[in-house]
């Protein structure tokens, strides 16, 4: 079966590659509007981009041509904190993807608390365990027909680990409960773990 991805629907396309683009990382991405309210919301378009330097995306599709309260509160403030979602808190994260007004903190609606930052002016969330404080790199704009999606880059400058999660320098497995994005509703936690190494 071969597909033609311009032939399908906005929605065909999307329900196919969120099911097949699989398991995908959580970003909750805490930001900060011009007067102070604190934004919260999961976006699972997110990863890694490099080590050095240190970046990492998020791509945030825009509401009716309308861009989304984290990218605007990014690209005004040019800051950001990227939270890896995990099971303990996933039920709260989840909630808030509602739709809130811009001036309204999803924040106030879940059980969940902020913490300071060390190198940026937005909160993180104190019960995450790994967060990434971060400065907009760069901002790319995709626009096709009447929909648009703002790519986010940011770098990471300052990182927040949880004492006795690092081990050897990494985030251990053992320790660590991430939740990952499915298709539809679906969500996933970490299952079996193993090793290949790498060919010479």
């Amino acid at each position: 079966m071969r597909i033609n991805p311009t032939e399908w629907t906005k929605t065909e396309r999307y329900r196919f590659l969120t099911s097949a683009v699989t398991p995908r990382p959580i970003a909750f991405v805490t930001t900060v509007t011009k007067k102070g309210t604190v934004n919260a919301a999961p976006f699972s378009y997110f990863n890694v981009v490099s080590a050095e330097p240190p970046l990492l995306s998020i791509s945030v599709g825009r509401k009716e041509g309308a861009m989304k309260d984290t990218a605007r509160n990014i690209t005004e403030s040019g800051e950001f904190v990227v939270q890896l979602a995990e099971a303990d808190m996933i039920q709260a994260v989840n909630d808030t993807s509602m739709n809130a007004e811009p001036e309204e903190s999803e924040l106030r609606h879940v059980p969940l608390n902020t913490a300071d930052s060390q190198a940026v002016n937005v909160p993180g969330i104190l019960e995450a365990r790994v967060r990434l404080e971060c400065k907009l790199e760069k901002h790319l704009i995709f626009e096709e027909g009447a929909s648009a999606t703002d790519l986010l880059i940011g770098r990471i400058v300052s990182i927040y680990t949880e004492d006795g999660l690092l081990k050897e320098g990494m985030v251990s497995p053992d320790e660590w409960k991430p939740v990952a994005r499915l298709g539809g509703k679906k969500y996933a936690e970490i299952g079996r773990v193993f090793e290949l190494e790498r060919p010479q």
